[in-house]
């Protein structure tokens, strides 16, 4: 059974940090771009980061870069996102989603998906 598991979320205060992590299994793992989404309460889900199947290629929305990478352990069949420098315009719960034959910038940007996990809330408040 195809999953995908989030984890990792939580509450943290502007400037810090968090560490996303995505838990694959049932599907040969690097046969797949994998993406982490956002979405905000009362706003579209959008693309924040995505990774080719070997890591090689990566994409960011413009509002993360520098401050989120993107990574992945096709041993492990994980995936991560780790976090820095959060802003409340962060907030949102994250969904990690796997796509095949696609490239970073057509799954993040057009925000197709195969597969989407169930989501973990982040909250980036004082």
């Amino acid at each position: 059974q195809l999953q995908l598991v989030e984890s990792g979320g939580g509450l943290v205060q502007p400037g810090g940090s968090l560490r996303l992590s995505c838990a694959a299994s049932g599907f040969t793992f690097d046969d797949y771009v994998i993406g982490w989404f956002r979405q905000a309460p009362g706003k579209e889900r959008e693309g924040v980061s995505c990774i080719s199947v070997r890591g090689l290629n990566l994409y960011y929305i413009d509002s993360v870069t520098g401050r989120f990478t993107i990574s992945r352990d096709n041993a492990r069949n994980t995936a991560y996102l780790q976090m820095n420098s959060l802003e409340p315009e962060d907030t949102g719960v994250y969904y990690c989603a796997e796509l095949q034959f696609t490239t970073v910038q057509a799954m993040c940007v057009q925000r197709t998906a195969t597969y989407w996990g169930q989501g973990t809330q982040v909250t980036v408040s004082s």
